[in-house]
């Protein structure tokens, strides 16, 4: 299954949603490995398994199996990360704030990708789950090192798409069941 494949599976009242598809894989604001492992780190963090499998075989052409397991990375420690500090944001004892985290989080060390390319699929994974300050946080990181705000909005673009994607697909794939 590839992209095409996805678009496919899409209805026409999402027509708008399928044309997305296309252009954001053919998006060149971002390089191959930046693209396909938001892609791929979006797919992971929603789970909807025909989107997964389309964009795991689209994503397995570009890129290595370390970029492979970096965007699966991201999507796992930002499904962590999103709910622990998204609540310490929304509530209003700020004490929680001042306590140590207590989560493992050793991926953040050593991606397997570069840095750079990890925040920016973090920040895609952040958006999805809705977490303002992981999203300011990586978001941060990034400017700090040079990205340009088309490649972190590309990002955006990216995740918002491929959310879109999976919840037409799964909310279709209900109907039928």
């Amino acid at each position: 299954m590839s992209i095409d494949a996805l678009r496919d599976l899409i209805p026409a009242y999402a027509k708008d949603i399928s044309l997305n598809l296309s252009s954001l894989a053919n998006e060149t604001v971002l390089n191959d490995q930046q693209k396909w492992g938001c892609f791929l780190a979006s797919a992971h963090a929603i789970g909807v398994a025909p989107v997964v499998r389309a964009i795991e075989a689209q994503a397995s052409t570009v890129l290595t199996p370390e970029a492979m397991s970096a965007a699966k990375a991201a999507a796992a420690i930002m499904g962590m990360n999103n709910v622990y500090y998204r609540s310490l944001h929304l509530m209003k004892n700020h004490e929680y704030t001042t306590l140590p985290a207590r989560l493992r989080m050793n991926v953040l060390a050593n991606p397997g990708v570069t840095k750079m390319d990890f925040e920016l699929w973090s920040t895609a994974v952040s958006a999805i789950n809705g977490c303002g300050a992981c999203m300011d946080a990586h978001e941060g990181e990034l400017r700090k090192h040079g990205v340009a705000n088309t490649q972190v909005q590309a990002a955006l673009r990216i995740a918002s798409v491929v959310h879109a994607a999976s919840r037409i697909i799964a909310s279709e794939t209900a109907l039928a069941g």
